[in-house]
């Protein structure tokens, strides 16, 4: 089980995004108010603090939603989860993995800073199965 420790959206796709604390997951849609919502496989992007602290040790300045990731969870390892795994989010929602990872066709500002980036590798997606509000310190577990 992990927790989440920031809740990010962006007005516009291809830039970092704002920790707002809390928002509500759409079924089949994504993070309200984020530009990544749609009917697609990545409606929700999911980032481990613990990732982000590898590239805070690679001496890059970043924190959560720089990684343009939508929740950020701490204490899961959320790359090991196999695609299908469910997620319970908060007191209501739930989210089932799509895919882990994703093809970087541009490289980012974090890249060229650093010359790795984790989201690449390390953050998941997730379709929306059941709406409901998400914030911060709310956990995240998986569903048998």
């Amino acid at each position: 089980m992990g927790k989440i420790i920031a809740v990010c959206t962006s007005p516009r796709k291809g830039m970092r995004k704002k920790n707002v604390g809390e928002g509500t997951l759409v079924v089949e849609h994504g993070l309200e108010g984020d530009a990544h919502t749609g009917t697609w496989h990545r409606q929700v992007s999911l980032l481990a603090m613990e990732s982000i602290e590898k590239m805070q040790k690679m001496g890059l300045n970043v924190g959560p939603g720089d990684f343009a990731e939508n929740i950020t969870t701490e204490g899961m390892d959320l790359v090991s989860l196999p695609v299908g795994t469910r997620l319970k989010i908060g007191g209501q929602a739930m989210g089932e993995v799509t895919q882990i990872g994703k093809e970087c066709h541009t490289r980012c500002a974090i890249y060229h800073q650093a010359g790795d980036c984790v989201m690449p590798k390390e953050g998941i997606f997730i379709r929306v199965l059941d709406g409901g509000p998400v914030k911060v310190g709310d956990t995240v577990k998986v569903v048998e």
